[in-house]
């Protein structure tokens, strides 16, 4: 029988030592796409226990799983610096970025010695990069920071590149703009895609996607013209269809949805609908949907959800039930099966096999196992609520849960407010300990979408341009409002915390509200002005549009800065900084000042 007892004293087995035990971060799911083992699947493990090291793995049908990757190599690559699309595969060789030289190097079997195959102490990085077999060629974004080491550039540059893999050769296919992603080569060799951006745009501002004629030895491409994208129109993730196709995701009509360009040049919309396909693009080497060319369809992840569009038929089916809620980093492999990484509210992220046809769902690899009863779970709502200026905004409400325990009656929980990170981003309902070690105490969580966050559509994406530190606040404020205005928790007792940018909207609560009566900023921007004047290439325009145009706006870029206000501090507050943190002096000074 469950005790009485009052919220936020009730015992939980989530303790924070099983909160602070890291489990593998899963991501990089690959098929070999040239037909050699069809049943093999690769994915990239980050290693906690490593020291961060990713490693490259593979499995074969229902064999054990195999690592690819020895020990002082780490498949990452650090172009814009976040990375992601450090592997690739084709022929049953392996390719990776290494972490410590970021050079690329190929391996032939899992016991083989990676041999690198470009050039060393060149300065050079690459990402996103695929074996072309028609033209013996890896097509690759190369990142240069030689330029700058040798005080040619300023910042680094972004090219797209072909790499002979034999003799090491390079030639430029693309280059002129800031920024490039997903250069594809079509089966047949002859053409190439890419997608382009300039400052200060993020790849989820203005963008677009371009296309050009290889040249028949790859060293170069011909009558490059654009394709689709530009102002306030943000395309991404072109592919070819195995017929040689081109296929796109755009946010032209709101929301990012699949577009296929047609052999007569029109520009078609796959299954469209008030769903996101895709993710804002953080890092390299996601992919939202792929192609079975013996089935002529299209496995999708509209929403996260997984679908399947018969280009024969043109029907969208949505009934590919794999008992998980999100999935991400979608591949096609053989014999109807797709792979990809899965989650849910009761289940942490793993690699699945699943049969589109019947939904038979397979779990290849584990990031975790439950440590715990699901009677300790809370599982979350999804919830919308009104918020300043009339508008509305979305969060996940997880209400506490403790099999053991119940709450004396009349009585209300304590409310922890949680900002999401980015700020371009979003929560998601994976089930995450951090959260449960609350609610299995008996004090609910708020998880906020604030306005600005994606999975939304454009509209509700671009609500914070200009109003970063506006907006976010507002809506973490206004919905612990909104669930203790409807009884769901105590006003009395409100808190909120948030990591990086939503460190910062943590802090700008707590000095430009006062809704909150406690609050942890982790590793929080304190000073937007420090974060202007000195982050890497990839970020440094992105306040431009989230805050204005630095130093042109600096009076807003001070006003919007908690540093500047601590004295409207008023309530207990925990400060955690890196020390390598670029921005922590900002909570250097705040430490000073508040404790």
């Amino acid at each position: 029988m469950a005790a009485c007892s009052p919220y936020g004293s009730w015992k939980s087995p989530i303790s924070s030592a099983l909160v602070a035990e890291s489990g593998i971060r899963l991501s990089g799911v690959q098929v070999d796409k040239s037909g050699k083992h069809p049943d093999r699947v690769y994915w990239s493990e980050l290693r906690p226990a490593e020291g961060g090291r990713i490693v490259v793995c593979s499995k074969d049908g229902d064999s054990q799983p195999t690592e690819w990757t020895p020990e002082g190599f780490n498949a990452r690559t650090l172009v814009h610096e976040y990375g992601g699309g450090a592997t690739f595969v084709h022929s049953g060789v392996v390719y990776f970025s290494n972490f410590k030289d970021q050079r690329l190097y190929r391996q032939t079997s899992p016991d083989a010695a990676p041999e690198a195959i470009t050039p060393a102490d060149s300065g050079w990085r690459y990402a996103d990069g695929e074996f072309c077999e028609k033209l013996n060629i890896i097509t690759a974004v190369r990142e240069d920071h030689g330029v700058v080491e040798r005080a040619e550039a300023k910042e680094a540059v972004n090219t797209v590149v072909a790499i002979h893999p034999d003799t090491q050769e390079q030639f430029v296919l693309a280059s002129g703009l800031d920024f490039y992603a997903s250069p594809r080569v079509s089966p047949d060799g002859k053409k190439i895609c890419w997608t382009q951006w300039n400052h200060p745009n993020m790849p989820w501002d203005s963008t677009e996607i371009w296309q050009a004629d290889m040249k028949p030895d790859g060293k170069g491409v011909m009558e490059a013209h654009k394709v689709c994208g530009g102002d306030d129109v943000s395309v991404m993730y072109p592919r070819w269809s195995p017929s040689g196709e081109l296929y796109y995701i755009s946010d032209v009509t709101d929301w990012w949805n699949l577009y296929h360009v047609t052999p007569s040049g029109d520009h078609v919309a796959i299954a469209p609908q008030e769903k996101e396909i895709g993710n804002p693009h953080w890092q390299f080497g996601t992919t939202p949907y792929d192609f079975d060319a013996d089935k002529g369809v299209i496995i999708t992840s509209y929403g996260m959800e997984l679908g399947v569009y018969d280009m024969g038929s043109g029907k969208y089916h949505t009934n590919v039930d794999t008992g998980f809620k999100t999935h991400v980093y979608l591949v096609m492999g053989g014999k109807g099966c797709a792979y990809c990484i899965a989650s849910s509210p009761t289940q942490f992220p793993c690699v699945i096999r699943v049969n589109y046809a019947t939904s038979k769902t397979d779990t290849v690899k584990s990031s975790k196992d439950v440590p715990v009863d699901t009677g300790y779970v809370s599982i979350p709502e999804e919830i919308t609520f009104p918020t300043a200026g009339g508008d509305k905004a979305h969060a996940y409400f997880y209400p506490p849960k403790n099999k053991d325990f119940t709450a004396p009656e009349g009585t209300l929980p304590p409310l922890l407010v949680r900002a999401h990170g980015g700020p371009t981003s979003s929560c998601s309902s994976t089930l995450n300990l951090n959260i449960q070690y609350f609610t299995s105490r008996g004090v609910g969580l708020l998880d906020v979408n604030y306005r600005g966050s994606t999975g939304y559509g454009t509209i509700y994406r671009n609500k914070l341009r200009q109003n970063w530190g506006i907006h976010d606040v507002d809506d973490c404020c206004h919905g612990a409002l909104y669930l203790a205005g409807n009884g769901k928790v105590d006003k009395k007792r409100l808190a909120i915390d948030g990591g990086s940018a939503g460190g910062y909207t943590t802090l700008a609560s707590l000095a430009f509200r006062d809704t909150f009566h406690a609050g942890v900023s982790h590793y929080g921007v304190g000073d937007l002005e420090a974060l202007a004047k000195d982050t890497h290439k990839f970020e440094s325009r992105y306040l431009d549009t989230i805050v204005g145009p630095y130093p042109k706006t600096e009076s807003t870029y001070k006003e919007r800065s908690p540093m500047n206000h601590v004295d409207k501090l008023s309530c207990p507050i925990a400060l955690f900084q890196g020390g390598e943190d670029k921005v922590g002096l900002s909570i250097t000074y705040m430490k000073s000042h508040v404790m």
